[in-house]
């Protein structure tokens, strides 16, 4: 706590925030091309609207092999998580206390988010950042932009930008836990006709700081170009792929307590060191004779992600814009497990198989969970700039197929081998239109419109566990946006921004809402009114401001504290909720040789009123549901929603001008996360502690008659050892007969002190 009290000293001292700024912005944009696209999907410093700019530099100062949450993670208000400690296999993020499903994710103004679990798998795309020119962060609802409703926020990726002079570079890094990242790139700058060309390969590799969650990821990215003489016209093809094979991690290492113990006696930070904070159980086969666990040595999740682009920019004279884009994104993969004690019916056999005088009724096995689908479609986006006037508007259309099927690999009895025991198949159609308007309606004052439509349908045949279930249905969903901004202009190049706005948003459920319900018709959308107010300041020294917001949702989905076996969380409507915060952000460089930034967010989330179910089990071995009991909990925190959030860097170039050339940079920063609850209670026992980390990193850059650029980055993670944790998962029951309530909480232990260090050449 000292260090975080340090940072909001320094927060008050340069009294407030605005967003996270990239100094080379301009610079880049010079030699970059940018699409059109991006450019109608994100905010203009106009908008009224709480938005982070990060730039290419930014990005790669801290880029060496970890994916691209753990990247962004002094963004205001944003907290990641991973399952392998470290932040190189599976990874995310949430923003305001809201997860990755709500959070809509763009590249290049084409939708990610998966259509289904509407989540971001950032591990199917590795190595993203060292392909990605400029980020936009809007948090709250935002402009209308194209794919899943963004409730937490919106994550607008650019990486089809082309360099026009010709380049190469290669990136190594090797770091704590055998991890290694390899990258290499090249573009050809603007050749003779207009043609320009960019390529970069990867490949990551860890153990994990967690048991037996390696990381083996390759990636590849392309790009061609032409551009016309007068560059007007410009047409893309960019091409993405990822292949990740990761072990499985999502268990998390348990805990356990009973209402009946006294609270001050549970500590599950001692339980999680009793049990071993890098345990990993899944796969366990059996204990050998000196009942040392042996486990099987696939436990693995397998994908591979292709993402086609096309781009037809073209712009017709000075006031009018277009693009066009057509894309594909092609997914396939599966997760390998070994089950032990799997009872034959639940892969739709006869319940027991005799053998002489025996009834079998489960047998150990190894089986396989697949994914295969396509989802593709099309943007379609036109500009108007005129002097006071600015018009955007466009829209999309998105198809996604998909199957779901599952075998049976191989079985210890009674099941033969590549038995395939389900095949469905799903389908979903995204529609959506929007037209924005900003306009300036007297001197220095800004109003904003932002309308969108956009129609949802969705067919799913059948569910990995309830085949027989079916579900389909349609969504009308209307998103108006509306603000003002005001711009006072002081004196000594020093300015104002006064902004407000109300946005609404809607929401689908997804695939594991309408699954992992018992009656899937009861599974409502969402909806969300945002109010904003902020105010911002600019001067040459000093970037600082304030946003205030107010979310308040109708039927939000929220966490129950259930989780099913491939770690999908099961969500219910909650009729009243609300997030309510205050956002600080602030940015100065006083002196040439140093930069500082903090932010803080301080917010309260809660629920007015929320029913929660825990199961009641018999006392046999089966572990057979006989019930249900129920608590009902009011004006309670809502799950994974930190009250607090921090952070902070400082820069220093203690040599700055004395060194003939060579640079040196010296890179501090700090996170604090407050308290996180893993369900709806409030029940301190069931959380998450809060948690401080300190990073710091050396950069160097050595001046080289080979080299354009010569860099070396080492980078020391959480240097005061801290043993904390970033996610986690409740489950509560009762025992027949009994008034004891058991709970069993899940945690993911992330790494102590680990390091990287890297070195970057570009020709």
């Amino acid at each position: 706590m000292k260090r975080i009290f340090l940072w909001s000293c320094l927060l008050l001292a340069t009294y407030g925030a605005n967003a996270q700024t990239d100094s080379t912005h301009n610079k880049d944009s010079f030699y970059l091309m940018s699409p059109i696209e991006v450019r109608a999907l994100r905010l203009s410093t106009k908008a009224p609207f709480a938005v982070s700019n990060i730039g290419k530099n930014d990005i790669q100062k801290k880029n060496l092999g970890q994916n691209l949450p753990y990247l962004l993670d002094q963004v205001p208000s944003l907290v990641t998580s991973s399952d392998d400690g470290l932040g190189v296999g599976y990874s995310s993020m949430r923003l305001r206390g809201t997860d990755i499903t709500r959070i809509n994710v763009t590249i290049n103004g084409i939708p990610v988010n998966d259509p289904e679990s509407q989540g971001v798998f950032f591990v199917n795309t590795p190595d993203l950042g060292s392909s990605t020119s400029s980020i936009q962060i809007q948090r709250g609802v935002g402009s209308s932009t194209n794919g899943a409703g963004a409730f937490g926020g919106s994550l607008n990726l650019s990486n089809n930008e082309q360099s026009r002079e010709a380049t190469a570079y290669a990136s190594n890094a090797y770091g704590s836990y055998n991890t290694w990242k390899h990258t290499i790139g090249a573009s050809t700058g603007i050749l003779k006709g207009g043609f320009l060309f960019d390529m970069r390969a990867s490949k990551l590799s860890s153990d994990g700081y967690i048991q037996r969650a390696s990381s083996d990821l390759k990636s590849l990215h392309f790009i061609g170009g032409w551009t016309s003489l007068n560059e007007m016209t410009n047409i893309k093809f960019n091409f993405l792929t990822g292949k990740q094979t990761t072990g499985q991690a999502w268990n998390g290492i348990g805990t356990y307590f009973t209402d009946k113990d006294n609270p001050a006696t549970v500590d599950y930070s001692k339980q999680l060191d009793a049990t071993g904070r890098r345990t990993n159980t899944l796969g366990e086969m059996y204990e050998d004779k000196n009942r040392n666990p042996v486990y099987y040595n696939d436990q693995t999740d397998n994908y591979q992600q292709d993402y086609y682009q096309l781009f037809l920019n073209h712009k017709f004279n000075s006031k009018w814009s277009s693009n066009i884009g057509l894309f594909m994104t092609r997914g396939r993969g599966y997760y390998n497990e070994y089950k032990r004690s799997e009872s034959f019916s639940s892969y739709f056999l006869p319940g027991s198989i005799t053998i002489g005088d025996s009834v079998i009724k489960k047998t150990n096995l190894t089986r396989q969970l697949w994914l295969d689908n396509h989802y593709y479609g099309g943007i379609l986006s036109a500009s108007y700039n005129y002097k006071n006037t600015n018009l955007a508007f466009g829209g999309g259309y998105a198809q996604y197929d998909a199957k779901h099927y599952g075998f049976v690999k191989w079985a210890e009895i009674g099941i033969p081998v590549d038995y395939k025991w389900y095949d469905l198949t799903a389908y979903k159609t995204d529609v959506n239109i929007y037209g924005k308007l900003q306009q300036q309606i007297i001197d220095n004052l800004y109003g904003f419109a932002d309308l969108q439509y956009r129609y949802v349908s969705h067919e799913m045949n059948g569910f990995r566990k309830n085949p027989e279930i079916k579900s389909s249905g349609s969504f009308h969903f209307f998103n108006p946006k509306l603000g003002l901004s005001y711009f006072i202009n002081h004196l000594q190049n020093r300015l104002s921004k006064v902004y407000a706005s109300f946005a609404v948003a809607n929401k689908e459920p997804n695939r594991d809402d309408f699954e992992t319900n018992d009656n899937a018709s009861v599974v409502s959308p969402e909806r969300l009114y945002d109010f904003e107010i902020g105010y911002g300041f600019e001067s040459p020294i000093l970037q600082a401001g304030i946003n205030g917001y107010y979310m308040n949702y109708k039927n939000q989905l929220i966490n129950t504290g259930k989780i099913n076996d491939v770690g999908a969380s099961v969500r219910a409507n909650v009729p009243k909720s609300y997030r309510a915060g205050i956002e600080l952000t602030a940015a100065s460089k006083l002196l040439d040789w140093l930069q500082i930034s903090a932010n803080a967010t301080f917010s309260k989330n809660k629920i007015k009123e929320i029913t929660e179910y825990h199961t009641i089990y018999n006392n046999d071995e089966d572990w057979e549901e006989t019930g249900q009991g129920v608590q009902t909990f009011r004006n309670t925190d809502i799950s994974f929603s930190p009250n607090a959030i921090a952070g902070g860097s400082a820069t220093v170039e203690p040599f700055y001008g004395k060194t003939g050339g060579h640079r040196l940079f010296l890179d501090l920063t700090e996170k604090y996360v407050g308290r996180q609850y893993l369900d709806n209670s409030s029940n301190k026992l069931k959380s998450i502690n809060p948690y401080a980390l300190t990073n710091i990193s050396i950069r160097y850059f050595v001046p080289s008659n080979i080299f354009k650029e010569l860099g070396i980055i080492l980078t020391a993670n959480n240097i005061f050892n801290k043993k904390y944790e970033n996610n986690g998962y409740t489950y509560s029951y009762y025992f027949n007969n009994s008034a004891t309530l058991a709970t069993e909480n899940y945690y993911f232990p992330q790494a102590g002190t680990n390091w990287n260090v890297g070195i970057n050449f570009t020709f």
